[in-house]
């Protein structure tokens, strides 16, 4: 285990997350949306979030589960009262057809007392129901923990839309404007006969498109803000505005095995699988425990009016008390049981292969997140050198271009492909991000 804890902290030391894992108070910009960190936004997730609250919900009833079934150990005492009129007793002395000599008796009969059981065994049917509470309470904690972890992701993946719709916005605006002065200067030259009108009405129109792009982007970023919002809880009007992206340079990768056996240990659905393996071995154990002999002290006392349990009868108060052992034995269960063992015997077999098939699906979740993500991070370095050589096409194209040397399709191409190569980079750091965290739930440490 010490192996695993140190593997782990190597795994967090030097990710991308790690300029913004400190939680800062939230920071209102100019434009008055509110800055906010992932760890920030996950802390509302984990507070807001009404899927984590309802989990967190059924983990307190199962809690009051526990108590309950502890509660059970303890004495069973009950107390009554009764109280009755006797009517006057009829002897048909000839027959049902004929009128009844009527014999007085006392008209009043009341009675008071308690009793109290306390079960010495039963199969250790008390324990073991007690034990499957708690099984059960930690299997709703694991589900806590893995509804988290998955609000948990969602966020960071609305949170990195959010950012990579900023990003965009940020680009397309810069550019515009450049397209905007070229477009000027192209103007510039066809009022002087150098270019043709065709020119002008082809930057025309690609600004145009950028406008519209610009429409498009805009309502992503809307539609993000709206999703986080209800993540976290907050009114749909509310605006939050993502931290840039830390430095992406500082991305690793460790072997596939270190995050494997990470996930071994630290997977909320196998752990989940582990609890509900355990539930049915003890259920087992309960089928079996039904065919066991029960014990328990047991005590009584009553007041009673009149007396007329013990003869000689008498008509006055008296009291009575009753104390022991009491034992049973359901010789029936021998042959009834033996179906319900069978049965929960069936179910745990089952429950066992779901368990195998539960880490196989571990395993090849998180062979999948671990490729993806060393692709994101190959990605990133394959887009920063496409912006390069975009930017390098774009210089030449353009001093060719107002030089008279090549095509407006060319200048506007090679704009084109400058801002194609830079949404395509911070996709690439985004998806780089995204990849992470997907991997990060995989292993169960998100």
């Amino acid at each position: 285990m010490n192996n695993l804890s140190k593997q782990l902290h190597t795994l967090l030391v030097g990710i991308l997350v790690s300029s913004a894992a400190i939680a800062q108070p939230a920071i209102t910009d100019t434009t008055g949306a509110a800055q906010f960190s992932l760890p920030q936004i996950w802390s509302r997730a984990e507070e807001y979030n009404k899927s984590i609250q309802l989990q967190k919900l059924h983990v307190q009833s199962s809690e009051e589960e526990i108590k309950d079934t502890k509660a059970e150990r303890l004495p069973e005492i009950n107390v009554a009262g009764e109280y009755d009129y006797v009517t006057n007793m009829p002897l048909y002395d000839n027959g049902l057809l004929h009128s009844p000599t009527q014999y007085p008796v006392l008209h009043s009969a009341y009675k008071v007392g308690g009793d109290a059981y306390l079960n010495l065994y039963n199969g250790n049917k008390a324990n073991l129901k007690i034990a499957e509470r708690e099984t059960i309470n930690q299997l709703r904690k694991e589900q806590q923990n893995l509804t988290t972890s998955d609000v948990k992701l969602r966020a960071a993946s609305y949170y990195l839309d959010l950012q990579r719709g900023t990003i965009f916005k940020e680009l397309l605006e810069k550019d515009i404007a450049e397209q905007e002065r070229q477009l000027e200067h192209i103007r510039q030259l066809q009022k002087n006969g150098v270019v043709l009108k065709s020119d002008v009405l082809r930057a025309e129109l690609q600004l145009s498109h950028q406008h519209l792009s610009l429409t498009t982007i805009d309502n992503d970023i809307a539609i993000a803000n709206q999703k986080l919002n209800i993540l976290i809880g907050e009114p749909d009007s509310f605006h939050i505005n993502p931290l840039q992206l830390p430095n992406t340079d500082s991305l690793t990768i460790q072997p596939y095995e270190d995050y494997l056996a990470i996930a071994m240990n630290n997977s909320y659905p196998l752990k989940i699988s582990q609890q509900q393996t355990e539930l049915r071995r003890l259920q087992v154990k309960d089928a079996k425990a039904n065919v066991s002999p029960k014990v328990g002290l047991f005590a009584e006392y009553n007041y009673a009016y009149p007396e007329i349990q013990f003869y000689p009868y008498a008509a006055t108060l008296y009291g009575l008390g009753i104390t022991g052992v009491k034992a049973s034995f359901p010789l029936s269960g021998l042959y009834k049981n033996k179906h319900k063992v069978a049965a929960s015997e069936i179910e745990y077999r089952s429950q066992e292969l779901e368990h195998a098939n539960t880490e196989d699906a571990i395993r090849q979740q998180v062979k999948e997140a671990y490729l993806r993500y060393q692709e994101a991070i190959q990605r990133i370095g394959v887009a920063k050198t496409n912006v390069q050589s975009a930017l390098e096409n774009a210089r030449i194209v353009n001093n060719t271009y107002f030089n008279q040397l090549s095509l407006v399709t060319d200048l506007l191409d090679a704009n084109t492909q400058v801002l194609q190569t830079e949404f395509d980079l911070a996709a690439a750091q985004i998806a780089a991000q995204l990849q992470y965290y997907q991997l990060q739930n995989a292993i169960g440490n998100l």
